[in-house]
């Protein structure tokens, strides 16, 4: 046998030892930790929540209108044209809603950009057209009225050669809608109602989403109707509708869309979900109650014993090393 193999016992004087390895600090930490997060979990199990699908809300205090108005600077006062539409641009509060309209009538609505500028088609009506800016914030509230520049749109029959056959004459063909601006989430329907005033029918209406998609929409009769499109991604929109006649007459119309981004449910959770949470926490916690008292009981323990050895002389302080 080789002697490197050999065992030998060591020599022991006889007398105990403390017990010293047991790392009670480290454990009651563990403790504390679990049974906080018991206690949490409880807490949200067995409080009463929002029902399942329930949408959280959160809203802004009112505060002051724009002070800043628009400023049109195209077209020019006393302007005329022989075709519509035509760009209404100019200066606007940084971060607001246009509206335009002419002669009081909503015309369309754009997005003010972060460098304060606007730009949209507006359709004319025939003769003179006064056209008139004023901004929003984002509760909706309006802003002081633009300057108001008039134009006048002159629509003969020898000027309609250049518009590829269009017809605008005779009765004139217009689009309306109530839908100033929408708001939507992305994958969700936005429908945007739509009416047509004056021209022939049948009529073509081609809805451009602003986002490369469009609809087309036929129409036998000039009544009410919606356009609906889901965006995939939020963010602002130009939403331009075209309609035409069976006479060949056009309209125009553009609408602001927001797209915000998509909204979650607060945590709702099942009634038959909550129950099963709160039967395992009922398990848990004199599962936990039991760990706590053996630890505490070990603990008391080992202290009762050393303070026992201490007073017989049976405890020697720990051995210095050499």
């Amino acid at each position: 046998m080789l002697t490197w193999l050999k065992l030998s016992h060591h020599s022991h004087s006889g007398k105990i030892r403390p017990h010293e390895h047991t790392s009670y600090l480290l454990l009651g930490v563990i403790l504390l930790v679990v049974g906080f997060s018991l206690l949490v979990y409880t807490s949200a199990a067995v409080s009463p929540g929002p029902e399942a699908g329930s949408i959280g809300l959160s809203g802004s205090m009112p505060g002051k209108p724009p002070t800043t108005a628009a400023v049109i600077q195209t077209p020019t006062n006393q302007q005329n044209f022989g075709e519509s539409p035509v760009i209404v641009a100019g200066t606007c509060p940084a971060n607001t809603l246009v509206e335009i309209f002419k002669n009081d009538i909503f015309a369309g609505s754009f997005p003010c950009s972060s460098e304060g500028t606007f730009s949209l088609n507006v359709d004319l009506l025939f003769g003179q057209n006064t056209l008139l800016a004023r901004v929003y914030d984002d509760l909706n509230q309006p802003g002081p009225d633009s300057n108001a520049v008039t134009v006048f749109y002159n629509a003969l029959p020898p000027q309609a050669d250049p518009l590829s056959g269009l017809n605008f004459g005779g009765e004139q063909l217009l689009l309306t809608t109530d839908a100033v601006f929408r708001g939507t989430f992305p994958e969700q329907d936005l429908s945007i109602p739509v009416g047509i005033i004056g021209g022939s029918p049948p009529y073509a209406v081609n809805v451009q989403w602003g986002d490369t998609k469009n609809t087309v929409i036929p129409r036998n009769n000039n009544t009410p109707f919606s356009a609906s499109h889901a965006y995939t991604r939020a963010g602002s929109y130009q939403v331009s509708i075209q309609a035409s006649d069976a006479a060949g007459r056009i309209a125009f119309l553009t609408v602001a869309s927001i797209v915000n981004g998509q909204p979650s449910a607060l945590g709702a959770v099942a009634p038959e979900v909550k129950s099963d949470i709160v039967s395992k926490l009922l398990v848990l916690w004199p599962l936990y109650a039991a760990t706590f008292s053996v630890v505490l009981s070990f603990w008391l323990g080992e202290r009762r014993e050393k303070r026992i050895l201490g007073k017989s002389g049976q405890l020697l302080p720990p051995v210095q090393p050499l």
